[in-house]
């Protein structure tokens, strides 16, 4: 198989992991001496509608620019008062054009629990998420190995990090549940075509355990889409082109919601 997407922004992310010599024990110190996190699977589990995770992202592999120049504050406290529950921000620079401090900005803007969306490879990263600020951490099934992907589960919670595990498939969910997952994501769009496969997550939704909370990911273009998602049994939605590139976030938030 061509290599996805994935597949070379993960080598990117195992190259710097692998040269990364920060003593682990150390940043687990650090980590633990953390204040309290907001509470990111919480916050969606709390609400009788269909939450809103808006994402803070200035650009992606497969688009280019979306809005490079947005101030992530600002960003922020517009998704809240549109009626978000939490906040996703990217930190990947290389090919999202996301930073650390972009998540902390965004965090200081709002009250909404953040989520550290980027590509999570080694313990490093965990702990890297809980000391930067994030609420919850990224586990994605498909970069990880099923003995990688229960260990950093085990290693976040232990931090006090909630952890959205993203998955595509059966397969991938048997993993991430191995891995004591309840906070799980469903991306649409297919690693290899790039494509968006409704039909995959509404399938996914039905087979997902009914205590985790359901997060539909990617391609989500409108009210219409949400309803069939909620309809499907998803608690919440992950948006960020649809967001970032709308003229007035307020609304589109809201319209998501309603």
């Amino acid at each position: 198989m061509a290599a996805t997407y994935l597949d070379k922004i993960l080598q990117r992310h195992r190259e710097v992991a692998a040269a990364d010599d920060r003593s682990v024990e150390m940043l687990l110190d650090e980590a633990r001496s953390m204040p309290p996190t907001r509470g990111f699977r919480a916050a969606l589990a709390a609400s009788q509608r269909l939450s809103v995770i808006a994402e803070i992202k200035r650009r992606s592999p497969s688009k280019g620019d979306l809005n490079p120049g947005l101030d992530p504050a600002g960003l922020a406290a517009t998704y809240e008062r549109g009626g978000a529950a939490c906040l996703s921000v990217l930190t990947d620079a290389e090919h999202f054009g996301g930073s650390v401090a972009d998540l902390q900005a965004a965090r200081a803007g709002c009250t909404l629990p953040v989520l550290r969306k980027d590509f999570t490879v080694s313990e490093r990263d965990v702990l890297d998420a809980r000391i930067m600020g994030a609420d919850c951490v990224l586990l994605i099934a498909a970069a990880l190995d099923p003995g990688q992907l229960a260990g950093f589960h085990a290693l976040a919670v232990e931090v006090g990090l909630d952890v959205l595990v993203e998955i595509h498939d059966e397969a991938e969910l048997d993993h991430a549940l191995a891995a004591d997952a309840t906070l799980i994501g469903v991306n649409q769009r297919d690693l290899v075509t790039f494509r968006v496969d409704h039909e995959r997550a509404v399938r996914m939704a039905a087979v997902i355990p009914d205590q985790a909370v359901k997060v539909a990911e990617s391609g989500v273009r409108g009210g219409d889409d949400a309803r069939s998602l909620r309809a499907a049994g998803y608690h919440a939605l992950l948006v960020g082109e649809t967001l970032v590139t709308s003229g007035d976030p307020v609304r589109a938030v809201a319209d998501l919601i309603s």
